[in-house]
């Protein structure tokens, strides 16, 4: 039998950041921005950070007029906040109970390009969503992860990316256990065909948001061929210390 492509001689170590309680998006883009910048010169090794947002839309570089069919006041009103970001993408809403995961890694290290980069962040969520028996599968040229559901395609998982300096910023959002209702005041990544769903109502059971966190580490790791140093972040990592034989 042949070698797992994944197996620990060939990793290369990473940072693990694990932020406990939701933060404001603003908060986390600064910090984003401080990594991704330590990153580019050299000051540290391939992040990867995972936590959730307080509610918030964040408005990508192909979003349009029409995927915003209320407009941004009826979504401020609702006491989200709304965020212009230069990720690519259209707009999609983050909330508590929903995981996203900034990676702050060198692309040449890990991928041929942004494309590779992409199927390999959909292969660590894919991994992630069958450790719950969740079947999940690509759909061409529009990133994500998807779902069969009662003869409907839904969307449990959503990316959007963006290369600066040879270092990646924005990342992925995992729909754990969350109340799906904002979505449904826009139109989730331009897509009209596909609505969203969560892994708790495809288990039609909770599923305990740091577990789900520990799997996609693990499966990050194994993916991106890294092994994990915890990285302590002032506001709380409650469950990192989980994650520190896993990688």
């Amino acid at each position: 039998m042949n070698e797992p492509s994944t197996r620990r001689e060939a990793t290369r170590p990473g940072r693990l950041l694990i932020v406990a309680e939701p933060r404001d998006y603003a908060d986390a883009w600064l910090l984003q921005q401080q990594l991704h910048a330590e990153r580019v010169a050299d000051r540290r090794s391939d992040t990867l950070l995972l936590l959730q947002h307080h509610a918030v839309y964040t408005l990508g570089r192909r979003t349009l007029p029409a995927h915003l069919p209320q407009g941004e006041s009826a979504l401020r009103a609702t006491g989200a906040q709304v965020a212009v970001t230069n990720r690519g993408g259209s707009v999609t809403y983050h909330g508590p109970g929903q995981l996203v995961g900034y990676p702050v890694i060198r692309l040449s290290h890990s991928a041929s390009g942004p494309k590779q980069y992409v199927w390999l962040l959909e292969e660590t969520l894919c991994r992630t969503l069958a450790h719950w028996g969740i079947e999940a599968h690509r759909i061409s040229k529009t990133p994500g992860l998807f779902v069969n559901v009662e003869g409907r395609t839904a969307k449990v998982a959503s990316i959007g990316v963006r290369v600066e300096h040879g270092v990646t910023l924005h990342g992925f959002a995992l729909n754990v256990d969350l109340d799906m209702t904002p979505f449904s005041r826009i139109i989730p990544c331009g897509l009209n065909s596909y609505r969203p769903t969560s892994m708790a109502a495809l288990c039609r059971s909770s599923v305990p948001i740091h577990q789900v966190a520990r799997q996609v580490a693990e499966q990050f790791a194994l993916t991106f061929k890294l092994t994990w140093d915890l990285e302590a972040l002032s506001g709380g990592t409650e469950f990192a210390e989980e994650h520190a034989h896993h990688a």
